[in-house]
């Protein structure tokens, strides 16, 4: 399966689409992003890795996770969820924060939503996200998101051929 990733940013909406198709059932996509121990496993860009500190997955629950650096350095975030449709559709709020999910209100803040569709090829997964303002969204991508977004979304194929046996 090729890696292929549609990457668009449109800056005058605030906000970025990203497409990929993998090789596996809905469920299966369904489940990486929905239980901490398949997400820790490609949420993180390598060398980073991702720790779950808790998932409570279920509308207004919060995923609290620390991006955990190769020298051991620790970047907290938080995604409160709001709507959830069960193998079709995610959304969340995404935030920076400290070890017990205090939000930085300083730090850039974002909206996505996660759909999951089946095709012939297996899932289609697409991801929109909408920021506060041309100036979040900047500072986002100036920070990595991109590139670091893409590796995860890319290590995700590993995991599944894993998931499918």
């Amino acid at each position: 399966m090729e890696s292929n990733i549609i990457f668009n940013k449109d800056f005058d909406s605030k906000s970025t689409y990203v497409m990929k198709i993998y090789d596996a059932d809905v469920s299966k996509v369904w489940d990486s992003f929905t239980r901490s121990e398949l997400l820790d496993q490609w949420w993180g860009p390598k060398p980073w890795r991702c720790e779950t500190i808790n998932q409570d997955f279920k509308e207004n629950g919060v995923w609290l996770y620390a991006m955990v650096g190769p020298n051991g350095e620790k970047a907290y975030s938080r995604s409160k969820y709001g709507e959830i449709i069960q193998h079709r559709s995610i959304d969340w709020m995404s935030a920076f924060c400290d070890e017990n999910g205090n939000i930085d209100e300083d730090a850039p803040q974002s909206k996505w939503l996660i759909g999951f569709t089946g095709v012939e090829e297996g899932t289609k997964v697409t991801v929109n996200i909408h920021y506060q303002s041309q100036e979040i969204m900047k500072k986002m991508f100036d920070m990595g998101f991109e590139g670091g977004f893409t590796i995860g979304l890319t290590q995700l194929e590993d995991v599944l051929k894993v998931y499918k046996k």
